[in-house]
């Protein structure tokens, strides 16, 4: 008997193909089962004892304690600054505006920031 290859499908060996996973899927069933059933949970590590982090904190804060703070310096103005000053402008709410610096100084410094600017273009850097 010999079997000649054909245009249709071979059913035999879809059957035999189909059994097989039919059979690996069975398997696969059965093993996970008997894994829920048998398998422990393994234990974690055991965690690190507060009573040591909390320790080494305390330590912590007690040596920042015994630091020395910087000292800090407050600048005051000096009576003459604030004679100098005179009134200043107020708004509606109470607080005082900046002083205006004077337009003799404000045309001093433009006129630096002009011969400035004046060098750098003679030697070409702008």
């Amino acid at each position: 008997n010999v079997k000649l290859g054909g245009l249709g499908p071979d059913y035999e060996a879809v059957k035999e193909k189909r059994e097989k996973l039919k059979l690996q899927k069975e398997y696969s069933r059965q093993i996970k089962e008997y894994n829920k059933k048998n398998i422990t949970f393994f234990q974690r590590l055991p965690t690190k004892p507060q009573v040591t982090s909390s320790v080494s904190r305390r330590k912590a804060l007690e040596y920042a304690k015994k630091i020395p703070r910087p000292k800090t310096f407050i600048t005051r103005q000096s009576d003459k600054e604030v004679k100098e000053a005179g009134v200043l402008p107020q708004t509606s709410d109470g607080t005082s505006l900046p002083k205006i610096p004077s337009l003799e100084t404000l045309r001093s410094r433009h006129e630096k920031e002009k011969e400035v600017v004046a060098a750098f273009k003679a030697l070409h850097i702008l």
